[in-house]
């Protein structure tokens, strides 16, 4: 199946958003945040979600809409970071996607997190569950296509590089 989105995955704070605003403009694509879809569709907020129906309830709203935005072409998808974690989810992303993992280390996350605080996994100590949540996930993003550490690079050197892939993606497969 040919790749119709580009998909953003990586640890919070690793510039999804960001990034796929930049690309989003540079294709032509419309950007969607997986995140503030699933907040438009279950009218609360992801906080509110964890609060009053759990993780297991939002991480299933999580996988509908992330299989329902990637039924539409032409997208470029900032998904949240835990999004992978659930193989329906990661399956939808790989059929209609080309997907790209953001990657950052410790100390660039949890300065660009500290201070958010709509991030339900993060309440309590920041850097004591960035450090954790990184750890338990250190695997989750190796399904990506393309890896890109986006550490001390502007958003504009990051976006060359991924345009640069999905040239060549695109060349490859028509």
């Amino acid at each position: 199946m040919t790749k119709r989105n580009v998909v953003l995955i990586g640890m919070m704070g690793t510039g999804k958003s960001t990034v796929g605003q930049e690309l989003a403009r540079r294709l032509g694509f419309a950007f969607v945040d997986s995140d503030a879809e699933v907040e438009q569709r279950q009218g609360m907020t992801i906080k509110d979600m964890f609060a009053q129906l759990g993780e297991p309830a939002f991480r299933e709203a999580e996988t509908d809409t992330i299989r329902t935005i990637m039924g539409k072409p032409g997208q470029v998808v900032a998904t949240g970071g835990g999004a992978v974690l659930a193989e329906a989810g990661r399956a939808a992303m790989q059929e209609g996607g080309f997907v790209v993992a953001l990657r950052a280390g410790v100390e660039t996350i949890i300065r660009r997190v500290r201070e958010d605080q709509n991030r339900p996994l993060l309440q309590g100590d920041v850097e004591e569950r960035v450090r954790t949540i990184m750890e338990s996930r250190k695997h989750a993003y190796d399904f990506a296509e393309l890896k890109v550490d986006t550490d001390g690079r502007s958003v504009e050197d990051i976006a060359d590089e991924i345009c640069r892939a999905w040239a060549a993606l695109s060349t490859a497969q028509a």
